[in-house]
């Protein structure tokens, strides 16, 4: 089996139908589909027994919920395919993805493509990221910008990376904390300009809902990333971070836990906003700048 594709299922029976018929109809056939339904109270069961019934590559399995994350590590451990790949049931898969990309994944532990950000809402856009190869994770996660697009979904892993990692239970921005683990264990990413993801916007999601206690779950996993120097030294990651923390301390009124470091306004890329904030926390700190965020944000309301 070249390929596994794990399809957590969760109250989407208004959604599942069009997430796996965008698989079973892929041209690159040598897959196998894992459907985890995760204790869904709604109709979800019948349907991924439905479709095992009309499809013999169609594998479900039946679980209590327990999140996305179990979900996922779920078909992790019944899956078979040389590689892995996740696809949210909310969302779908251009017909040709896995064909246009199955002959780039012998070249690699990691191969990323196209995601079409919040398909049918007004901010929706492609994000692409260009035909590169990457042998140096810390170039691939800085200039490849890989900390701001950690998602899982628009990626097919070697599934032996998955071999002693899992997406950490009871946390969400999961993605954010798995990546990281993967690219220690990868030699190789490939980024690609073919296929095509579609994240459909969803109001009831966890990045939608996401409050300040789920940001600083996002938080601490771009901190445990910063731990290793040469990650934390750089400006734009660093600012990344701020970003987030700023909505963390508005949100929680909690005092920053991100370290605080001296950016320059002028490095290359910031727009003006992070030139502004760079340099507002060169000259009153990182405590003052959340609270000067917070009472902007405030002022707005």
């Amino acid at each position: 089996m070249k390929l596994s594709v794990v399809i957590p299922v969760y109250r989407v029976e208004d959604t599942l139908d069009r997430c796996v018929e965008s698989i079973v109809s892929q041209s690159f056939r040598e897959l196998e589909i894992i459907l985890v339904d995760d204790g869904s109270p709604d109709s979800c069961p019948q349907l991924c027994e439905e479709w095992a019934r009309r499809d013999d590559r169609i594998i479900v399995v039946h679980k209590q919920n327990g999140g996305l994350s179990d979900a996922r590590n779920a078909g992790i451990e019944v899956a078979k395919g040389e590689r892995i790949t996740f696809v949210d049931s909310d969302d779908f898969v251009d017909v040709n993805t896995f064909e246009q990309l199955m002959p780039l994944v012998a070249q690699a532990d990691v191969v990323e493509y196209p995601i079409y950000w919040h398909y049918g809402a007004a901010e929706q856009r492609v994000c692409q990221f260009g035909n590169h190869t990457y042998t140096h994770m810390a170039d691939y996660w800085l200039k490849g910008y890989a900390y701001g697009h950690t998602y899982a979904c628009n990626k097919i892993f070697r599934r032996s990376l998955f071999s002693d990692v899992r997406f950490p239970k009871g946390k969400v921005f999961e993605d954010a904390w798995t990546l990281p683990l993967l690219l220690k264990k990868a030699q190789r990413v490939v980024t690609s300009d073919q296929g095509l993801y579609y994240y459909c916007q969803n109001s009831q999601g966890i990045t939608a809902q996401a409050d300040g206690h789920a940001l600083q779950m996002l938080l601490d996993a771009h901190l445990q990333v910063m731990q290793d120097p040469a990650l934390a030294s750089d400006p734009r990651y660093y600012m990344h971070i701020l970003n987030i923390q700023l909505d963390v301390c508005t949100l929680t009124g909690q005092k920053p836990t991100l370290p605080a470091q001296t950016i320059s306004p002028f490095t290359h890329g910031l727009s003006p906003k992070l030139r502004a904030k760079a340099l507002i926390l060169n000259l009153l700190g990182i405590e003052r700048l959340c609270q000067i965020n917070k009472l902007i944000r405030q002022m707005r309301r």
